[in-house]
């Protein structure tokens, strides 16, 4: 399996941090983008394989343009407290997964979970 790239984007710096943290025992790269644009930047300068976004930093139509501009990259969605339509509406979007991101645990699984699903999806 090729080494991977993860961009993080989240509202609260110190949340992306631990997330980046975590995320660097199981990929080559992990880069932490401040803002929207820096996001939507760092995707392809980094050939980001992952990307981890909070939802208070990206509308669904914004996801939505993301998912068809990169769609090799698996988009992993956290907010603070996501409810059902946040899910919906973001799967909707083209988001991998949805999950809170106070547990980076589940943000860590989540994201390689992604990476799995991208893979099985590019052998068939």
């Amino acid at each position: 399996m090729k080494p991977l790239n993860v961009v993080i984007a989240q509202m609260d710096p110190k949340k992306a941090e631990a997330i980046a943290a975590s995320l660097h025992n199981y990929f080559r790269s992990v880069s932490v983008a401040r803002s929207k644009e820096e996001l939507c930047h760092a995707i392809p300068r980094r050939r980001a394989d992952v990307a981890v976004i909070d939802l208070e930093m990206i509308t669904f139509a914004e996801l939505a343009q993301l998912h068809r501009d990169l769609p090799a990259t698996a988009l992993v969605c956290t907010h603070r407290i996501p409810d059902e339509e946040m899910w919906t509406g973001a799967m909707s979007a083209g988001a991998a997964d949805v999950c809170e991101n106070q547990n980076v645990g589940t943000v860590v699984d989540s994201t390689l979970r992604s990476v799995g699903v991208k893979a099985q999806a590019q052998a068939a």
